[in-house]
């Protein structure tokens, strides 16, 4: 059975929902592009944007923490650099190139929160420097690509009895035809998609922002707490580097060298 892309997602603001990519041109050694380029800090987060450093993701506004950002849907538009964030009772566009813009955004997300007076987020970017959970980790990780196996989704929803649905693991890179699971086992393993190569450098951990249902923003899976159940672990999906770039769309074939 052929390997191929399922989907190919970006999550321009750290936290916040992802946007589907027919296509997606990687570069060596850089990350999935927009990718976590923005976030909303937390007061008194640390960050500076003039001499950015990873900071742990407790320090923003995301799932593990705020469940309700699910229901944000939000969209970025490169070109125009307008964020547009679209809540079930309101709804704005925000040009986050200014600093203007930045500030208004931040209020509305405040707003959708309903945080207390005292607390206001912070909106954030300071490329190339990215927002990614494994920042912390290393440059080279906070630039990995994530990939998630749909097979192993699928063969976890059996074992809970739950249908899971894969964009609860926010990958980059959804693919199907491998057999489930066998991604974890492949570190430093070499993947092929065109002229495009990607390494397998480290299992993903998972954390409670899985936990939540993006349909209705809700806590209705212990996802970490059954991974480890059923199979001793809390893992799902890898990150990989980017070898050699190139182009890659949603059907390439996956090659594993």
């Amino acid at each position: 059975m052929a390997v191929v892309i399922d989907a190919l997602t970006r999550y321009p603001v750290k936290g916040l929902s992802g946007q589907s990519l027919e296509r997606v041109a990687l570069e060596s050694g850089r990350g999935f592009p927009g990718d976590r380029q923005f976030g909303f800090a937390r007061p008194g987060s640390g960050f500076d944007p003039k001499d950015p450093k990873p900071l742990p993701k407790t320090r923003f506004y995301m799932l593990a923490r705020d469940a309700t950002l699910a229901l944000l849907d939000t969209d970025f538009d490169d070109t125009t650099g307008t964020l547009s964030m679209t809540a079930p009772e309101r709804a704005g566009q925000f040009d986050i190139a200014t600093v203007d813009g930045q500030r208004q955004a931040s209020e509305f997300l405040k707003s959708y929160l309903k945080l207390p007076d005292d607390e206001s987020p912070q909106l954030f970017e300071a490329s190339p420097h990215r927002f990614t959970d494994v920042s912390v980790d290393s440059t080279e990780m906070m630039n990995a690509v994530s990939l998630i196996n749909v097979d192993s989704v699928v063969e976890f929803s059996r074992a809970i009895g739950h249908t899971v649905d894969p964009q609860r693991f926010r990958g980059n890179i959804q693919v199907s035809g491998l057999a489930a699971f066998s991604e974890l086992d492949m570190q430093d393993r070499h993947l092929a998609i065109g002229t495009v190569q990607l390494k397998i450098v480290k299992r993903t951990r998972r954390c409670p922002a899985t936990e939540v249902n993006l349909d209705s923003g809700e806590r209705d899976l212990k996802t970490p707490k059954l991974l480890r159940e059923h199979y001793g672990h809390m893992d799902m999906g890898v990150y990989a580097e980017v070898v050699q770039g190139g182009q890659i769309a949603q059907g390439d074939t996956v090659e594993l060298l």
